[in-house]
């Protein structure tokens, strides 16, 4: 069973950075098609950024600029980061990190901003930026 978990939440001030991690225990020893979201309370879920797995990136309007999408291969399981710099109160949300479905049939160039490209998800985690 393919398992997304995330860390590298909390509480920062406006200004500061965070780094989200997500472990996925799947698409051993190679990139994956995988993407962040974020949910604000009362809002829809929306597409922060993608990755492609020929390393092809895809930035919401709102982040470019401040975030940056990366992936690391290992043996066991690959990580799939967020470095996140000059956080603003409007970046606050529970963030998700997702992967595409062993059907996908996305390899390369620009992979859309949309929920319903990916199959798996993790749990969420909170961001909380205080200006």
């Amino acid at each position: 069973q393919v398992q997304l978990v995330e860390s590298g939440g909390g509480s920062v001030q406006a200004g500061g950075s965070l780094r989200l991690s997500c472990k996925v225990s799947a698409y051993k020893y190679s990139r994956f098609c995988g993407g962040w979201f974020r949910q604000a309370p009362g809002k829809e879920r929306e597409g922060v950024a993608t990755i492609n797995r020929d390393g092809t990136t895809n930035y919401a309007d709102s982040v470019k600029g401040r975030f940056t999408i990366s992936q690391d291969t290992a043996e066991n399981e690959n990580t799939q980061y967020l470095q996140m710099n000059s956080l603003q109160p409007e970046d606050t949300a529970m963030y998700y990190c997702a992967a595409v479905g062993p059907g996908s049939t996305l390899y390369w160039g620009t992979v859309p901003l949309q929920t319903r490209l990916f199959y798996y998800w993790g749990q969420g985690i909170q961001v909380t930026v205080s200006s």
